[in-house]
């Protein structure tokens, strides 16, 4: 991804609004609404005019429901990774949502401690690598295109802040990251990643210090 010329333009998304099987936690599942469907639709009309070459999808339900509505207004393929998962609720399956569960791990990774664990499931830092294999797949197989990729809002903003150079990880904190909001990212001069917006903000062109 060093030829920012043939660089893969990604926009990553968050599924549309989905009803869930059950009340209780699980890895799994969920069907979207009427309204995100048309969510949905409307994500796909909102890219029209980046001609989207492909869109590539978690494999849950939800997000594969939201790939292709919009694959079908943008009349491209939909490819499906494991990789983009949500992650994983571990020892948690079966339990109340609330009180969430996952809210200090969570915390802790948009701290920038990759390193805390879901108890049964993943860390922060299996969670971004995992996206980021899978985004380095789309942007060797899509220079120089346009690709849309649907995921989810707890693996967006634990993976996207920690891979763009110009990202802090605290960024998703106080702001809400809707259904089929979009981050747009693309190849940095050194090979990694960049943010052009997160959810409709502009993200300054600036280097985060590490």
């Amino acid at each position: 991804m060093t030829d920012l010329q043939c660089a893969a333009r990604v926009f990553v998304a968050r599924h549309g609004e989905a009803d869930y099987e059950t009340e209780l936690l699980t890895g799994h599942g969920g069907s979207l609404t009427d309204l995100g469907r048309e969510q949905s639709r409307l994500l796909g009309q909102s890219m029209t005019g980046e001609r989207i070459a492909r869109v590539w999808t978690s494999p849950l339900s939800r997000a594969v429901q939201t790939a292709e509505i919009a694959a079908t207004v943008l009349g491209c393929g939909v490819t499906v990774r494991e990789g983009l998962r949500e992650f994983g609720v571990g020892v948690h399956v079966g339990l109340p949502v609330e009180p969430d569960p996952f809210r200090s791990t969570f915390d802790r990774w948009l701290e920038g401690d990759l390193s805390a664990r879901i108890e049964g499931a993943e860390s922060g830092t299996e969670v971004v690598a995992r996206m980021s294999g899978v985004l380095e797949e789309i942007a060797d197989l899509n220079r120089g295109e346009a690709v849309l990729v649907i995921s989810h809002g707890g693996a967006i903003c634990t993976s996207l802040p920690a891979l763009a150079v110009n990202l802090h990880p605290r960024l998703p904190v106080g702001r809400s990251f809707p259904n089929t909001g979009v981050v747009a990212m693309e190849a940095d001069d050194a090979g990694g990643w960049r943010a052009i917006s997160w959810a409709g903000e502009d993200v300054p062109d600036t280097t985060r210090d590490h």
